[in-house]
């Protein structure tokens, strides 16, 4: 089995817990306005690699990772379910820790061959890392030019089957810095309870310059990077929200 990835780190440490083995996998189906890897979006480019290269790349640092484990990322790696299951199947035989960082894009509760492989891939992954965009499905669009509806029913479907959840949330100015979204995301997190974590980041302007380098036009050219401390606040108006929704639900 081969997948295609864009590039790979040996010592990631914002990826999951520990220090990590990070791929950043091949393909995107989503055009978020502030990504910073813009040459991840195409299918089927990238650089081929398999199984047995990467655990074989692992097993070199193994020592490193005793409390990290592999992390697949994007891109969008749920884009290559087949090779995750093969590659986290094989992991999970010798005892590494398996994450995914995910947008949830790709699932579609209607295709019943995609979630049956899903169903399978879950079997062997320890942690999803789960990046919601925007709330609003309409304001989800505007920003990705993708809805929302299966992102959000990715979240049930791993609440459902009790896979651990870490959410991650960029705040960007005159996108996804309003308060009364805030307060709506944490209200739909307490209806899950598989969220272990909550990572709410500011939005930064680090990916223009590759933008620049690809020759395209960056689409927040103008926008400012996002003071920490907002993206502190917006932090605790989410989990203001979360810790009322679960109150009320009592």
């Amino acid at each position: 089995m081969v997948g295609r990835i864009h590039s790979k780190e040996s010592f990631g440490t914002v990826d999951g817990p520990g220090i990590r083995y990070v791929l950043f996998m091949q393909g995107c189906p989503m055009r978020c306005l502030y990504c910073h890897n813009p040459d991840t979006w195409e299918v089927g480019g990238g650089t081929e690699i398999t199984v047995d290269e990467i655990i074989s790349e692992y097993k070199k640092n193994e020592s490193f990772y005793k409390n990290g484990g592999i992390t697949v990322t994007g891109g969008e790696p749920l884009l290559q379910v087949d090779f995750l299951i093969e590659l986290f199947k094989t992991a999970k035989k010798k005892g590494i820790h398996t994450c995914i960082d995910s947008s949830g894009i790709t699932f579609n509760p209607k295709n019943e061959d995609y979630i049956a492989k899903l169903d399978v891939l879950m079997q062997y992954v320890d942690l999803v890392m789960l990046d919601i965009k925007h709330i609003d499905p309409e304001k989800h669009i505007k920003l990705t030019a993708k809805d929302n509806a299966n992102i959000l029913g990715f979240a049930k479907y791993l609440d459902e089957r009790n896979i651990p959840v870490w959410i991650r949330h960029v705040v960007v100015p005159g996108y996804t810095d309003d308060a009364v979204y805030h307060k709506k995301l944490g209200e739909f997190l307490a209806t899950l309870h598989n969220v272990k974590a909550l990572d709410v980041l500011p939005y930064h302007t680090m990916g223009a310059k590759k933008y620049d380098e690809l020759g395209i036009k960056y689409p927040l050219a103008g926008v400012e990077a996002l003071p920490k401390s907002e993206a502190v606040k917006a932090k605790s108006t989410i989990m203001e929200a979360f810790r009322e929704a679960r109150i009320n639900s009592k």
